[in-house]
């Protein structure tokens, strides 16, 4: 992901909203979300090439995402998939504490990273930018290419949607807002950009929530709540990359029967 906006433990009726965006080349193969052949009760999309994940969730209600770094220094060959880091959260055991502190010792090994991990008891936040892994209270926060929370634009438009988003009246109210959000190509104002080491030039076109470029942009837009009784729902859109589809899914922690719609 590139773009990921949540609430945790800050609505009435939902324990976790999470509205992202996936940024990638378009040219790099992926699968969209659906339940995974090799890993019961995991649900997420797939990176063909590195065989992880950027965002899914478990039956069980394990959650983690994941967004890059951005950093111009080039990945030395060989080094691992950071969607690596997503998948091996969501198919273990460890607890969202344990897993994210091993994650911040050995997270030296990937190239920059921001991830996110959840278990149902807590969620913890790590990257490699930083010693050690937080634990997040409840709120609003919002995570693109740099630290969690850097008020990016985007990053502040996000958290901006995601707090009306609490306040609407009903659900229909706030899923339009998000969508709106995730699909939003405005570029900021250039006095607002940050500075990257991409130039002035790219840094707008990577300045709006929805990035759209010749040969990078959002691929991917997904849409996840869980509610206070511990029913999951999980839209993706896929925009970008292939042929332009929908997947939704809806399931109860804890039960194995799962239901799927692809309109």
């Amino acid at each position: 992901m590139c773009l990921i906006v949540l609430a945790h433990e800050a609505h009435p009726r939902y324990r976790l909203i999470v509205a992202a965006n996936r940024d990638e080349f378009y040219a790099r193969p992926t699968a969209p979300a659906g339940w995974w052949d090799d890993a019961p009760g995991l649900l997420a999309g797939r990176d063909l090439r590195g065989g992880g994940t950027w965002m899914g969730i478990t039956r069980g209600g394990r959650f983690a995402a994941i967004t890059n770094v951005r950093d111009m220094t080039a990945v030395p060959p060989g080094t691992p998939s950071r969607g690596e880091l997503v998948s091996g959260f969501l198919r273990g055991s460890a607890s969202a504490e344990a897993y994210a502190r091993e994650v911040a010792v050995r997270g030296r090994d990937h190239a920059g990273f921001n991830l996110l991990v959840a278990d149902g008891e807590s969620m913890w936040y790590v990257t490699n930018r930083a010693a050690d892994a937080v634990q997040l209270a409840p709120g609003v926060y919002g995570l693109s290419n740099a630290t969690l929370d850097t008020p990016w634009p985007k990053v502040v438009r996000a958290r901006d949607a995601m707090r009306s988003a609490l306040e609407a009246a009903d659900d229909r109210e706030w899923n339009a807002g998000l969508w709106s959000m995730l699909t939003d190509r405005v570029a900021a104002a250039d006095h607002d950009l940050p500075d990257t080491g991409v130039g002035a030039v790219r840094e707008r076109v990577l300045s709006s929530p929805f990035i759209a470029s010749d040969e990078y942009g959002t691929r991917a837009s997904t849409l996840l709540t869980i509610s206070r009784e511990g029913e999951v729902h999980f839209v993706e859109r896929t925009v970008a990359g292939g042929p332009p589809s929908e997947v939704s899914f809806r399931f109860q922690i804890g039960d194995a029967a799962t239901s799927s719609t692809t309109p």
